[in-house]
């Protein structure tokens, strides 16, 4: 997932990030403009790079804030640096890339495209994920996966506490070790084609050096699916 050399730079220090996001916005459908951008001093900003519905490249030099890359749709944006909560909320597309850690909720409701983590993921990684493959390189944090309907979300190192919590058909790949499942988690057999899986999406995320084999899937126990009188006390 390398990006390209030349680039539209633009300083965070001096130019407004609506303006920044503004020009962006403004390459949806196809209209001519920069196809790789580089954004410098972010300083923690909020929103960078928010609803790009464009195929360019962005190059975010430092850390952000808030929803950066949210509701994504056809881009690469690459942070180099960390990330705050929510990041590529609600993508639909495209690829984003945090080169540090990414705070609570990355990847909440996303229906498509890939987000990776090169360190660890916060809380609810993944929560109500619709799609999304996500790839952490460290661990993640509690109620991981929570709600997660479809996609895979592939974690290298260990999860938090309710990792799967309430999980529909999203799959969980984990290296390390849970610190409890959720809610009808469950663990399921790590057949040839999960490997097979695995790898690919390991080799997208630019880490295809993490052995597959070395990963245990998790996913619903469909417990949940149906309303059972015997549990009408519980609602």
């Amino acid at each position: 997932m390398a990006i390209a050399s030349a680039a539209e730079t633009v300083d965070l220090a001096t130019a407004p990030l609506r303006e920044l996001n503004q020009r962006l916005h403004d390459l949806a459908g196809g209209t001519p403009g920069p196809t790789h951008w580089r954004v410098l001093n972010p300083n923690g900003a909020h929103a960078v790079a928010c609803a790009v519905d464009a195929d360019v490249e962005v190059e975010i030099e430092g850390h952000v804030g808030y929803y950066c890359a949210g509701m994504n749709k056809r881009a690469t944006v690459r942070v180099h640096g960390n990330a705050g909560p929510g990041l590529a909320e609600n993508m639909m597309s495209g690829a984003v890339l945090v080169d540090g850690n990414a705070s609570q909720s990355a990847g909440a409701s996303a229906h498509g495209g890939i987000l990776v983590v090169y360190g660890d993921a916060s809380a609810r990684c993944g929560i109500s994920m619709k799609g999304v493959d996500i790839v952490v390189r460290g661990s993640v944090g509690h109620l991981s996966g929570f709600m997660a309907q479809t996609g895979r979300l592939v974690v290298c190192g260990d999860a938090g506490e309710a990792l799967g919590d309430s999980i529909y058909e999203a799959r969980i790949y984990l290296r390390g070790e849970p610190a409890g499942l959720g809610a009808d988690c469950i663990e399921k057999e790590l057949r040839a084609e999960h490997r097979a899986e695995l790898a690919e999406l390991l080799e997208r995320a630019g880490v295809g050096d993490v052995d597959p084999g070395e990963f245990r899937r998790f996913g619903s126990a469909r417990q949940l699916y149906n309303f059972k009188v015997d549990n009408v006390g519980a609602y």
